[in-house]
């Protein structure tokens, strides 16, 4: 009877009987339920709680974990121990090797290290011209045509075959023909400029043939001098390949491989050379390990002239860019030589 009369007192007082039972509440888990109902006997006002409407013996797992820590038990060692029970261990790989990174089983200099420049004669002025010896070595044409990657194969291919479709297999014949007598009277009239001859009665009768393309080289042509090779023969000695270089001379005071190209198709960046820097630097190697040629080189330069009289464009490669597409040249003979 004294008990329930304090409880009474209390309950007029807003605030006892919570603050009387909310130690023991947290440590010992009464029921609330029994302390709400008898409370609610004795207050004046009741107040309206949407927590009473959530089954507290569903949850009652969860809240205890929750209110039983003040952080969380959970350390980085222990959270790896975790993923390495649930997934094992971390797979420590190495990173993938860039494309293009394989070295040469048998790698030469660009540069040879043995190679003796003399003194300028008084008749080196006059660009040299040699034949291309008659041995069996593999050309450089020959030896980046057969080993093509199966992209490029796939793209010439379909280029092959939608050309033969639009002008039937006789008119790609004629088409490929007359490609190539353009290149070669382009050449031709190049070197009768560089030579300061008179060009040819056939370069003229076909001067509308080749009009565009030199009109096109036209600003290349000022910044060249010193013309020490044309349509010369090359061959690198312990390499054994050889190839017949356009030209060699200065292009703005840079000795340089000059390759000379025509196209339909503007080509503004040397990625759109395809594999002309390779054959650029293959000539350099073969020049700079040939004993008929008392000089060496260190740069490229691909020139792309065009038959609408468009400005052609020069991609000129330095010593560094040579040597990067050396490399690849050494990577593609050591795979025809496999081949062969």
């Amino acid at each position: 009877l004294v008990r329930m009369q304090v409880l009474q007192i209390l309950s007029r007082k807003p605030g006892r009987l919570e603050m009387l039972f909310q130690i023991p509440f947290c440590q010992k888990q009464f029921p609330y339920k029994c302390l709400a109902t008898s409370a609610c006997i004795y207050s004046k006002k009741k107040k309206e709680s949407g927590y009473e409407q959530v089954d507290q013996e569903k949850y009652k797992n969860l809240v205890y974990s929750v209110t039983s820590y003040k952080t969380s038990a959970q350390t980085p060692e222990t959270i790896f121990e975790e993923d390495n029970l649930l997934y094992g261990p971390p797979d420590k790989h190495r990173p993938p090797v860039k494309a293009g990174t394989k070295t040469p089983r048998n790698w030469v200099p660009l540069i040879n290290p043995n190679k003796r420049i003399p003194a300028a004669n008084s008749d080196s002025n006059v660009p040299r011209k040699v034949e291309l010896p008659k041995t069996k070595m593999p050309s450089v044409t020959r030896v980046l045509q057969q080993t093509l990657s199966p992209q490029q194969v796939f793209y010439l291919e379909r280029w092959k075959q939608k050309m033969i479709m639009e002008l039937g297999k006789d008119g790609f014949e004629e088409y490929t023909k007359n490609l190539f007598l353009q290149g070669e009277l382009f050449h031709s009239a190049l070197e009768s400029i560089f030579l300061s001859e008179e060009v040819g009665t056939k370069e003229k009768s076909e001067d509308d043939v080749i009009s565009g393309y030199l009109a096109s080289v036209e600003h290349v042509l000022e910044d060249i001098s010193e013309v020490k090779a044309l349509e010369s023969g090359v061959h690198h000695e312990s390499l054994q390949y050889l190839g017949l270089v356009d030209c060699v001379a200065k292009y703005r005071g840079q000795l340089c491989v000059i390759d000379w190209k025509t196209s339909e198709k503007p080509k503004p960046f040397l990625k759109n050379t395809f594999d002309n820097p390779v054959q650029v630097a293959a000539y350099i190697g073969a020049i700079n390990h040939d004993a008929n040629y008392d000089f060496q080189v260190h740069c490229g330069l691909i020139v792309v002239a065009y038959k609408n009289g468009s400005p052609a464009h020069s991609h000129f490669m330095d010593p560094d860019l040579c040597l990067e597409y050396w490399n690849k040249w050494l990577l593609r003979l050591e795979e025809y030589m496999d081949r062969n």
